[in-house]
């Protein structure tokens, strides 16, 4: 019985064996197969859903133009997209700079599209002062009460803090107050002397399209009562990122894909919808160079600006 037993223990264990090793030897279907789709992942901005239910018709497009399988996903954070290029998790995001800025150094990811906004590959970072503030330059801004959105805003705090850096300029007090909004609400009820926000230009009536638009229902004068001091150097929109080891063939597919959907009226609503986006051009990594020397000029990493 013993020998029976050592017998039958034997011819499972090399059954199992060669169950495994055959298991290995599975190969994978080739990407953009149904079972094996390319998976695009869009930055969390709103709701996950809200964001896939919105995107239903970007997944259809790339599905039509290339004849790839599409997986869209919304991870939980920025961290998480990058993360997801080093498991081969992701092939494709709609990414912001500073994320892609770490996703590049650890995984060596690749810009190929850059998104534009009203019809501009780039932005800025305006300071704003009260009306009736007897700041007039940004020299006057020395000893004063700031107010920045987030340390990890481009727009709301680092363009702001490298020009006051390349001007010298030491402030008094600092607060971050977390939104756009509510940096403009500090400096419209005179809570601090200026502040930072994001900068976009008017309309071509004139309407403001800047941080102060925001809250124009609760206070209808802010274009009246806050005034822009100045604006900083612009840095490059945010890239749509490819993974590094993706056959060049099928990111061309996938990127032809992307520039005709943003032709498209449906391609343009999808996009406002998703991030206030109106188009997308072709780029390079070489493009983003600027803002790494931003970062490394005022001490910072993109790890850190990254939620």
């Amino acid at each position: 019985m013993v020998n029976l037993f050592k017998m039958g223990f034997k011819t499972l264990t090399i059954s199992l064996l060669v169950l495994l090793l055959g298991s290995c030897t599975v190969k994978r279907e080739p990407l953009g197969t149904e079972s094996n789709p390319v998976k695009v992942f869009l930055i969390p901005s709103v709701d996950a859903q809200m964001l896939k239910d919105k995107a239903k018709d970007l997944k259809k497009a790339l599905e039509k133009s290339t004849g790839y399988a599409i997986k869209l996903s919304v991870p939980s954070s920025y961290i998480a997209v990058v993360e997801a290029f080093g498991t081969k998790k992701a092939d494709v995001a709609v990414m912001n700079t500073f994320g892609y800025l770490l996703a590049n150094r650890k995984y060596n990811v690749e810009a190929r599209l850059m998104v534009t906004r009203f019809g501009r590959d780039s932005y800025k970072s305006q300071i704003i002062v009260h009306k009736d503030s007897d700041i007039q330059s940004i020299k006057d801004l020395e000893g004063k009460k700031f107010a920045f959105v987030d340390p990890a805003s481009a727009s709301g705090h680092v363009l702001a803090k490298d020009l006051l850096k390349k001007n010298k300029i030491k402030l008094g007090q600092e607060t971050f107050a977390q939104k756009h909004d509510s940096v403009v609400t500090m400096v419209y009820q005179k809570q601090v002397d200026a502040g930072a926000t994001f900068y976009s230009p008017p309309t071509k009536d004139g309407a403001i399209q800047d941080a102060r638009r925001l809250v124009k229902t609760q206070f209808p004068d802010v274009a009246d009562k806050v005034r822009i001091l100045t604006l900083t150097e612009p840095i490059p929109n945010d890239p749509i990122i490819f993974r590094a080891e993706m056959e060049p063939e099928m990111k061309d597919k996938l990127v032809k894909a992307f520039v005709d959907y943003l032709k498209t009226p449906e391609g343009v609503k999808t996009f406002e919808n998703l991030y206030l986006v109106d188009g997308v051009i072709e780029v390079n990594d070489s493009v983003y160079e600027p803002v790494k020397k931003l970062l490394g000029g005022l001490g910072l990493k993109a790890e850190s600006m990254v939620n």
